[in-house]
């Protein structure tokens, strides 16, 4: 594993042999050799952003895990697109607290058109008005909307791999792996950076999360969101066994050797731990999405902003 690690910080991509060998490295040797990589590559600079649930519930897609899916009887709040002043409020707080990176995220496939030009109305006045840099996740859009949202100032968009695509039809059958391969294109062709990672806990195994992580570094995606299932009550997996934490910590520090200079995200699902994610911060993440989550709660952003500091973290924005 010493010779794995000495080669990826001189610049190795590692292959399918390599991931063997890390397999069977204890998790706890292999987290401080993650740490190593992420300090080598992004010093300690942590990225911290926060959402906000801009559309909730009533989604047509039939995804396994989510609360959202109108498929499953959750008790999630339901609501249209919030107004511009609702958004604009929020961002405005979060960036008091001295977040400055901001995402808006609504359910369902895809924003319509009309939803796509309110949100560009928004992106526009902050992005104008702020230093916040401007994110969001819409569903499967073409480039056209893309096109839109760049122009109106939008930095980055987010649309989840989830897992492998061998897994994928196991936990979505009304949209396909490639859908959202081709949206993630169309929007880099737009000329926007991309957020893509995944859930971990699907019932997946540990081969489906390494190929998400090869899937995401062939894409040069260098912002990638790990979360952790939190089950619902009432959908497909709301029995599915809770991750035990060494599972975590071996998943995170893999995902930093297959993808050593991105900024590796604790998302949803991190209050389940019982550290709220600190020894992830310690086995190579360096980014988390602080406050509440879509539909399930988070870490405030005060109890982040501490922990990061007390590991030796400076939040930057690049």
């Amino acid at each position: 594993m010493n010779k794995i690690l000495d080669k990826v910080i001189n610049g190795y991509d590692i292959n399918n042999e390599d991931i063997k060998i890390l397999i069977d490295t204890d998790y706890t040797i292999l987290a401080k050799a993650a740490n190593e990589i992420r300090l080598h590559f992004n010093k300690n600079n942590f990225d911290m952003c926060s959402i906000i649930n801009g559309k909730s519930g009533k989604c047509s897609e039939n995804c396994k895990f989510c609360a959202q899916s109108s498929h499953f009887e959750t008790l999630v709040e339901e609501y249209d697109l919030l107004d511009s002043s609702t958004i604009i409020e929020r961002a405005m707080y979060n960036r008091k607290k001295g977040i400055k990176r901001f995402s808006i995220v609504t359910s369902g496939r895809k924003l319509d058109d009309l939803d796509v030009d309110k949100i560009c109305s928004t992106i526009s006045y902050l992005s104008s008005n702020t230093d916040i840099k401007i994110c969001g996740s819409f569903g499967l859009l073409n480039y056209e909307n893309y096109k839109k949202l760049k122009n109106a100032g939008l930095i980055r968009i987010h649309n989840n791999l989830e897992t492998s695509r061998k897994h994928f039809a196991s936990i979505c059958t009304t949209h396909t792996y490639d859908d959202k391969l081709q949206a993630i294109e169309e929007a880099m062709k737009a000329g926007l950076e991309v957020c893509s990672g995944g859930i971990i806990g699907l019932g997946e195994s540990l081969e489906d999360r390494i190929n998400m992580a090869l899937a995401i570094k062939k894409l040069g995606i260098k912002s990638v969101p790990i979360n952790i299932l939190s089950p619902i009550p009432n959908t497909p997996f709301e029995n599915n066994k809770i991750l035990a934490e060494s599972e975590i910590i071996q998943t995170i520090a893999l995902f930093r050797f297959i993808l050593p200079d991105a900024h590796i995200r604790l998302a949803g699902g991190r209050g389940q731990l019982s550290d709220y994610g600190k020894a992830l911060f310690e086995s190579g993440a360096n980014a988390a999405i602080t406050g509440d989550m879509l539909t399930t709660k988070g870490i405030t952003i005060d109890g982040d902003k501490n922990l990061v500091k007390s590991l030796g973290y400076e939040v930057t924005y690049e």
